[in-house]
């Protein structure tokens, strides 16, 4: 079931979660841009989210290329910050999912 975006007020980098995000050739001005859009869509990964909540959001990057962004939201000094945990171009079989997906919700 997709999850409905919640503001935030920034995102939360550091050298982790920078390196893991960038090791799959996508740039953090594309992870940013996507996310930043509202036009991802989003979904709990209740599978890696044992000691946080993880969300997945799925969408197409400025360049055009199909985004799997996994991340957490997360509270620091009264903001809500997003942590990308990590990022990668999606397969065509992951895209065909994605497009489905969108198509089921725009027909709700």
């Amino acid at each position: 079931m997709p999850v409905k975006p919640r503001s935030f007020d920034g995102f939360d980098w550091d050298g982790g979660n920078r390196t893991n995000c960038q090791q799959h050739g996508v740039s953090i001005e594309e992870i940013e841009t996507a996310l930043s859009s509202g036009a991802m869509l989003i979904l709990p990964d209740a599978k890696h989210s044992d000691e946080e909540d993880r969300l997945i959001a799925t969408g197409k990057a400025a360049s055009g290329r199909q985004i799997f962004v996994v991340f957490t939201l997360r509270e620091r000094g009264g903001r809500t910050l997003l942590r990308p945990v990590s990022a990668r171009y999606m397969h065509q079989r992951e895209i065909d999912i994605y497009d489905q997906a969108r198509a089921a919700i725009a027909n709700r």
